[in-house]
């Protein structure tokens, strides 16, 4: 598959080697050949943005600059997460709305469960792993009050 957009039943985007990913959904596994980091800035601009753009705001919003979650699409509010530096070629993207719950499984592996009950293992602590989610958590509440205010 060459091209790929991010939609409701996306759960994560990792990286396979290099050059592809592979895309876990509700029932589906693909394998892309673009980067998560090149998966993401395409639904962005599928959805009429980009990732430069949508970093961007992220930043202003919750005034940070560090491994930032990004709203991909924001009428059905679409947000993703990098498990580390998006720059780093080991970064899994997750969707925030697809986690059903997560555990600690030693110092520095997590184990997420997604709503479907399917459930991976990613190489990042309990601790860094919760404070994505809970900064991910703030980006979607900020941005669900201020459409409300907007009605």
């Amino acid at each position: 598959m060459k091209d790929y957009e991010i939609n409701d039943e996306t759960l994560a985007i990792m990286p396979d080697d290099l050059w592809n990913s592979m895309i876990l959904e509700d029932d589906y596994k693909y394998e892309v050949n673009k980067t998560p980091l090149e998966i993401l800035d395409y639904s962005c601009k599928y959805f009429g943005s980009s990732y430069p753009g949508r970093k961007d705001g992220s930043k202003d919003i919750l005034n940070s600059s560090y491994k930032l979650p990004i709203l991909v699409e924001d009428t059905r509010n679409i947000i993703f997460f990098p498990t580390s530096s998006p720059l780093d070629d080991n970064c899994i993207w997750i969707s925030l709305s697809n986690i059903k719950d997560y555990k600690k499984v030693d110092k520095n592996k997590t184990e997420i469960l997604f709503k479907n009950n399917k459930a991976i293992i990613v190489d990042v602590s309990y601790y860094s792993f919760n404070n994505q989610v809970m900064r991910a958590s703030r980006l979607e509440s900020i941005i669900r009050t201020r459409k409300e205010k907007a009605k």
